[in-house]
């Protein structure tokens, strides 16, 4: 059999609905759907502001809330444009350029919002998709290195391929929309867990100045001590390996800068390093010592030290003392006022802590390990969920 000719394969996805067989259309944007940007009522007008109207701004477009609302006369005297539950909403401007999303609200819209309404009957859900699908060779094509900004006239020109049957649409729009909704679930529920361990790091160390915590395990009564850090763990300051030595390659030994090169509390290799300056264990703590400071994380390898973090050889007890140290902004006043903030040997091994009898330390050490568990078990989930999806997008798109 003779090769088909890529110009003459049919215009069919690699995975479809049972039933379908015609080929997909190429069509431009433009001539399926009418779009729309708008416009931001002047500043400072305060008969402008604060109505009833949401008004929507790039980064909310996947929001039912908005930040902003504007009045009437806001709307009536700017190019301010209205859009309604389930117009589709594409990002224009600024670090959201190629979002799209389908609005949540009735409300107005500003000059970095796109509108889009189809024409044809065409399912708004297979749009977006095939647009989220697209945003990288979008973003590449009319935005080289990030600058500038994506326009209505270079959206309604992109060629898009639709199945013809609008039943294949509705259920593959249908199909990426529960997706899409498991998704939202999943994020939901991993920003609870984050918020809930939160607070129990509010409750369960003791608050400035006070002996004792809020919350606290049954048979615990003796008050906490002050403690300095460097009593407590042995500290471990980076050295940076000369970068000559930096590779690629896996066999080398690992190098830890900075937060680059930590993933949700986890070092994550990224660069190697043939030379040895100062080293940390498997299980030791790394703490970030140079903008953001104070971000606190674990390393499951033995890794080389740059001069961006610091190692902490500290028990479990320790490790979530430091992330409560960082969320209650503890480092914050090392800030050396120059743009490098920074925090150096002396300011770790001085810190106050303070510390519970050994055995409080351990039940508290593994109350938040397990909730450390359960919070990266949902974060694999959801990252698991977003891998499938760019799968499926790949799958089922021509």
């Amino acid at each position: 059999m003779a090769k088909i000719d890529d110009s003459v394969k049919k215009k069919v996805p690699e995975l479809r609905f049972k039933g379908f067989t015609d080929e997909w259309e190429e069509r431009k944007l433009g001539a399926i759907a009418d779009s729309f940007s708008g416009g931001t009522p002047t500043a400072g007008k305060a008969e402008y502001y604060g109505g009833e109207i949401p008004f929507i701004r790039s980064g909310e477009i996947s929001s039912d809330s908005t930040e902003l609302f504007i009045t009437d006369a806001g709307l009536n005297n700017s190019s301010a444009k209205m859009v309604g539950i389930g117009d589709i909403l594409y990002a224009l401007y600024g670090a959201t350029s190629g979002e799209t999303s389908i609005s949540r609200i009735n409300g107005a819209i500003n000059q970095a919002i796109l509108a889009i309404r189809p024409t044809k009957g065409d399912d708004p859900y297979i749009i977006v998709q095939w647009l989220k699908k697209q945003k990288e060779i979008i973003i590449s094509t009319y935005l080289q290195g990030g600058q500038g900004n994506l326009s209505g006239s270079i959206v309604k020109d992109l060629l898009i391929t639709l199945p013809k049957n609008k039943d294949e649409q509705a259920k593959v729009g249908s199909f990426f929309k529960q997706l899409d909704q498991t998704i939202t679930l999943h994020q939901r529920k991993l920003d609870l867990l984050k918020e809930q361990k939160k607070g129990y790091l509010q409750k369960m160390f003791p608050k400035n100045g006070a002996k004792v915590p809020e919350l606290r395990f049954a048979g615990f009564a003796d008050a906490w001590e002050q403690r300095k850090l460097g009593e407590e763990a042995q500290l471990t300051m980076g050295q940076s390996p000369n970068s000559e030595n930096y590779t690629k390659n896996p066999d080398d030994y690992i190098l830890v800068q900075g937060n680059a090169d930590m993933k949700n509390g986890r070092v994550v290799p990224r660069v190697w390093t043939t030379q040895i300056t100062k080293k940390a264990e498997k299980s030791d703590l790394i703490l970030s010592v140079r903008a953001p400071v104070g971000d606190i994380g674990k390393t499951d390898y033995d890794v080389v030290l740059g001069r961006g973090v610091a190692a902490i050889k500290g028990n479990e007890f320790i490790f979530q003392q430091l992330g409560k140290m960082k969320l209650t902004g503890y480092w914050t006043r090392y800030s050396t006022g120059s743009t490098f903030e920074s925090i150096n040997s002396n300011d770790i091994k001085d810190a106050k802590i303070m510390v519970p009898v050994e055995e409080e330390q351990q039940k508290i050490g593994s109350f938040f390990q397990q909730l450390d568990h359960l919070i990266t078990l949902h974060q694999r989930k959801l990252d698991l969920l977003k891998e499938q999806k760019k799968g499926f997008l790949q799958k089922m798109f021509v």
